[in-house]
């Protein structure tokens, strides 16, 4: 490692640790001020979440602009307008390192998310996930009712069916939730694979685990796969659809080493 090389890692640990504190402080200071201020001013609830996700979206914009400029990583999202229109289906991604929500939701103004329910005890984005009205997955009872309700209503549902970031060099696991959903609520889903060239923020880093060298990820939007293809209402039977929908996620989702470098289209590259 040449002294240009170290001096280039030095500072990209410098601004990591920096990019950490300015999204746990804008997590904080959006479900104080803002967030509190849309309670006040905004009586209607389904008006008021849009705002709050669409604030959401921004500031992630925001913050990987920031990343970006400063040297800390780069992206590239391709088909995020697919992202950006998308109504009424989940969106199943894999899930390599902590920021992945980040970089989906920032050109997905109005996604709603699963997440888990340890979240809520984070006081960074304990806020942000109550004000954005996200689905907890701890809500086993009523979880398929409301998945219905938004899904009916238009809202896009983002869920890494992993449930937690992959652990690098082992198989990918997938959990039942999304397919499950999917087939009860009979929506379409849209499969998104991410990579990032880099070992950065994974199941095995700690924030301060800084590669070499720049990361870049790379974000393919592929197909919407229509539901009717596993479930037409009446067979086979829901769990056996959900199954057999989960078993092609995880087909689809394992093979994420896709080869961006021959999509050599400009109009297919979208940048924030």
């Amino acid at each position: 490692m040449n002294a240009v090389t170290g001096l280039n890692r030095i500072w990209r640990l410098v601004m990591t640790g920096f990019c950490f504190a300015l999204f746990g402080l804008g997590g904080l200071l959006l479900s104080l001020t803002w967030f509190n201020l849309l309670l006040l001013v905004v009586r209607d609830d389904n008006k008021r979440c849009r705002i709050a996700r669409r604030s959401i979206s921004a500031s992630f914009r925001l913050f990987l602009t920031v990343a970006r400029s400063i040297g800390v990583l780069d992206y590239r999202i391709h088909g995020a307008d697919c992202l950006r229109n998308e109504r009424g289906c989940l969106v199943v991604a894999n899930h390599p390192t902590l920021i992945d929500y980040v970089l989906l939701a920032s050109v997905m103004p109005e996604t709603d998310c699963l997440v888990k329910s340890a979240l809520l005890k984070n006081p960074f984005v304990s806020g942000v996930i109550r004000a954005a009205d996200y689905l907890v997955n701890s809500q086993a009872e009523t979880l398929l009712p409301q998945c219905q309700e938004r899904l009916g209503r238009g809202d896009t549902l983002l869920i890494f069916p992993e449930g937690t970031r992959t652990e690098p060099g082992k198989k990918m696991s997938l959990q039942r939730g999304a397919a499950n959903i999917a087939v009860r609520c009979r929506r379409d889903l849209r499969i998104v694979a991410i990579c990032c060239s880099e070992h950065l923020l994974d199941k095995q880093s700690k924030w301060y685990d800084v590669p070499l060298t720049k990361p870049l990820f790379e974000i393919k939007v592929r197909g919407r796969v229509p539901i009717e293809h596993f479930y037409d209402g009446k067979t086979p039977e829901p769990a056996l659809a959900a199954r057999q929908l989960n078993r092609y996620l995880s087909q689809q989702l394992q093979f994420v080493e896709i080869p961006f470098s021959e999509l050599n289209d400009a109009s297919a590259l979208s940048r924030n």
